[in-house]
């Protein structure tokens, strides 16, 4: 029995805590045995996992350094003594890779499996020294698309410890439901005849929703049905919805917020925008991409790597506004190409980026390492 540690910062509903969620539920239990450590929280992954009877321990982390949180989690490592410890995201991959550095002597290291997420060009010159120190305890870094890890090569990371292995997503219940589109029609006080685009994701600037605002008020000259409806929530909120104000776009701006129902909305669009100028591999565009919705998106590497310009999809340069309206322009007037369009990025979600898939590379590397 391979036991395997999962570290990440909190089980906050997001895109690196769904990720770990569906490998931690999906492995095989006869093969593999899981736990997983949250360094700062919990959140609403938490109660997943221990539905499906998976243990879970919260550090409480308080600060960047926490030497309790530190102690704590070596302290965990050397009750579990896990054969290997998947680190997510930055400052778990600090710390799980510092405390297995510290672990006594007489236990057998285990071995550390880095998951990068995202093109993080927003890591300052302390951050990445730190990361090249920790090289030494990494065993292998993975991205989750070749974008990702053509970042961390640059940034001297070994060809040899590089891998990729790509988000997985579900397949949904694509049913489209009347009722639930007449429920958030009369909520957010929409007529009977809107036509629904959509933005899902946290409202951060490298999200760049101020220009979907602005395609907004170009895709009212077409037609003042089309409505964007943002889900999510983020520091940037309050100055989006003063934008909207200033863009005159207001009436057709809906700022939903954290939705629990999401998926029950994903049926409802007829196109999804993503305008960021960085990423690592959108769960929300794979989302949509499943639902079998078009997808209008920027252009940067980890969105190529899922939108096929032209066959699953649009894709225009970073703020491109006018690129990202003409193409959505485009799918709105055009039934037919809106259906072949989202027909084809269903099939190449099931195909490509299925959550067996994804689990299943994930265990092969485990092996890897312990051969």
């Amino acid at each position: 029995m391979i036991k395997v540690s999962l570290l990440i910062p909190t089980l906050d509903q997001s895109g690196a805590e769904k990720q770990l969620t569906l490998l931690a539920t999906s492995l095989p239990r006869d093969e593999f045995e899981v736990q997983v450590i949250a360094l700062t929280r919990g959140g609403p992954y938490e109660a997943v996992l221990k539905e499906h009877q998976i243990p879970v321990t919260i550090l409480n982390k308080r600060f960047k350094f926490d030497p309790l949180a530190y102690h704590g989690l070596k302290k965990v490592l050397q009750q579990q003594q896990p054969d290997i410890l998947h680190t997510w995201l930055f400052a778990a991959n600090s710390y799980g890779r510092m405390a297995v550095k510290r672990l006594p002597t007489s236990q057998t290291p285990p071995k550390v499996i880095v998951s990068e997420r995202c093109i993080d060009s927003w890591k300052s010159n302390w951050q990445h020294n730190i990361d090249r120190r920790l090289l030494p305890q990494t065993s292998l870094l993975v991205g989750n698309s070749q974008g990702v890890v053509n970042f961390y090569r640059e940034k001297g990371v070994p060809e040899s410890i590089l891998r990729v292995v790509g988000n997985g997503i579900p397949v949904p219940d694509t049913t489209i439901s009347e009722t639930t589109r007449n429920q958030l029609l009369q909520e957010q006080n929409l007529p009977e005849n809107a036509r629904l685009i959509a933005f899902v994701g946290r409202l951060a600037r490298q999200k760049r929703v101020e220009d979907l605002l602005w395609t907004l008020q170009l895709l009212r000259q077409m037609d003042e049905n089309i409505y964007l409806l943002i889900v999510g929530e983020g520091p940037e909120r309050a100055k989006l919805e003063q934008l909207a104000h200033k863009y005159t776009v207001t009436p057709n701006v809906r700022f939903l917020g954290h939705r629990p129902d999401v998926k029950q909305l994903f049926p409802l669009f007829e196109l999804f925008l993503l305008a960021s100028d960085f990423e690592g591999q959108s769960n929300s565009i794979m989302e949509a991409m499943s639902y079998g919705i078009p997808v209008v998106a920027s252009d940067i590497q980890p969105n190529k790597e899922l939108v096929l310009h032209g066959e699953t999809g649009f894709l225009t340069s970073v703020g491109d506004c006018t690129g990202y309206a003409q193409y959505a322009e485009r799918i709105l007037a055009d039934p037919e190409l809106a259906k072949e369009l989202g027909s084809a990025s269903q099939k190449r979600m099931q195909q490509e980026f299925s959550v067996d898939k994804m689990v299943q590379s994930y265990a092969a590397l485990y092996r890897e390492v312990l051969t």
